[in-house]
């Protein structure tokens, strides 16, 4: 009988590695098919809530944020993009230029887990990091943010009355508070069944492992 997994994905769209880790877990999850079920559940992260509108150089961003030179930053890109080609992901060649704003992109996950039918969020988060990662397009946009709510088959219209009011702000808020409070400051963050956390874009045998082991103490 598969062990029943709640997984929470605590994440950001900005996040390379968080890209990497969901298509890590997704592989580990189908080695595991036949021994595991898992309900995910992709939770709000930010790594800068006070973008403006518009963004940032990236490469300007970086280098205040920690202290990277254009090398550096060249050479971590490369590291990511190695470690996206390992598990299939293809992130943009040459890098994303602008870092954006990521609440509003938020707030339609949270809409595609309350009001979309099953597997919805998990297609919206998987093509926002599309969008965003791999071709670079400007994920505070709403037409970016409504053209990717049209490739998956989600409400277009019912997207777009959420992304002009402040629908489902304060659910988002107090979702990225309380995981803050909980002492996650970096992502990916996966935790499992409440209270086991995995740390940062894993290979996928690293996830495969913890979850084996985590099923056979449910036991």
């Amino acid at each position: 009988m598969n062990a029943v997994m709640k997984i929470d994905f605590v994440s950001d769209i900005a996040c390379p590695w968080c890209a990497v880790g969901l298509v890590a877990l997704e592989q580990a999850l189908e080695e595991l098919k036949d021994e595991v079920k898992a309900d995910i559940h992709f939770q709000p992260f930010e790594l800068n809530p006070q973008m403006p509108p518009g963004g940032e150089d990236l490469a300007e961003h970086l280098g205040k944020k920690y202290g990277s030179t254009p090398e550096q930053q060249a050479q971590m890109y490369q590291n990511i993009k190695a470690r996206g080609a390992e598990v299939g992901f293809e992130f943009h060649p040459t890098g994303r230029g602008r870092i954006f704003n990521t609440f509003d992109a938020h707030r339609l996950l949270h809409w595609a887990e309350v009001e979309g039918l099953a597997g919805d969020q998990i297609q919206l988060k998987k093509a926002m990091l599309q969008a965003y990662q791999g071709r670079g397009e400007v994920i505070e946009s709403h037409e970016v943010l409504l053209d990717i709510v049209k490739q998956i088959g989600m409400d277009v219209s019912a997207a777009k009355v959420v992304l002009e009011s402040q629908t489902f702000a304060q659910e988002v808020r107090e979702k990225e508070n309380f995981y803050t409070r909980a002492g996650i400051h970096s992502v990916p963050a996966v935790i499992i069944n409440d209270k086991h956390l995995i740390s940062g874009g894993q290979p996928a045998e690293v996830f495969a492992n913890a979850l084996r082991q985590i099923a056979a103490a449910q036991v």
